[in-house]
């Protein structure tokens, strides 16, 4: 059975309040940490479970302690939340490990979610090789100029950039980023930005 244990570090005292409160309620076990440094120290006897940690903190950010979780080595799966979320620091976080990225405020049930997947997957590898290739399923199904507008929005590109870039009107640009949230099933922009990377697109 997967170990339930959830470690959140996020300088917002309510917020981590009521996260502590919406995890406990679905049966999960919780620490809260006030910041990456305070996490650490905890860490260096051992982190099982997941970690939820906010982008922006003072003294380490949450890029900062990716990284340093990764350089460690064997860093449990990490989800990343944030009220800051720009695409490209999505693509950052999730090129440095990141199993999710959520955008503040985001639904409960899709932080659960994000969580108990993290928490049931045997070993990040196997999980995102299998999503990989239900992702790349689903990639599949975009025409060749969904797929461009695509990039460009993975890129952090705005729909004018798109638009001129590829020679169409904005307008058309939306009806194509449409179809491609449609298609992909993603419910967001961070959703989108996940299916992409762990597609290999």
């Amino acid at each position: 059975m997967p170990d339930t244990k959830v470690h959140v570090i996020d300088d917002d005292e309510a917020m981590r309040d009521s996260l502590r409160f919406l995890l406990e309620t679905s049966d999960l076990r919780v620490e809260t940490y006030e910041s990456a440094t305070s996490f650490l120290a905890a860490a260096a006897k051992g982190v099982t479970g997941c970690i939820v940690t906010d982008v922006r903190m003072p003294g380490i950010t949450g890029m900062e302690l990716v990284r340093a979780l990764q350089a460690q080595g064997g860093a449990p799966p990490i989800i990343m939340i944030t009220g800051h979320g720009d695409v490209p620091l999505a693509v950052e976080a999730m090129k440095a490990g990141v199993v999710d990225f959520l955008e503040k405020p985001f639904d409960d049930d899709a932080l659960l979610a994000a969580i108990r997947r993290a928490l049931a997957a045997r070993s990040q590898a196997e999980g995102q090789e299998t999503e990989s290739g239900r992702f790349n399923a689903m990639l599949a199904q975009l025409s060749p100029r969904e797929r461009d507008v695509l990039r460009g929005v993975v890129d952090g590109k705005p729909n004018k950039v798109i638009a001129h870039e590829l020679g169409i009107s904005p307008r058309t640009v939306e009806v194509y980023r449409a179809n491609v949230m449609t298609k992909t099933g993603a419910a967001g922009l961070s959703e989108l930005v996940r299916i992409t990377i762990l597609a290999g697109f």
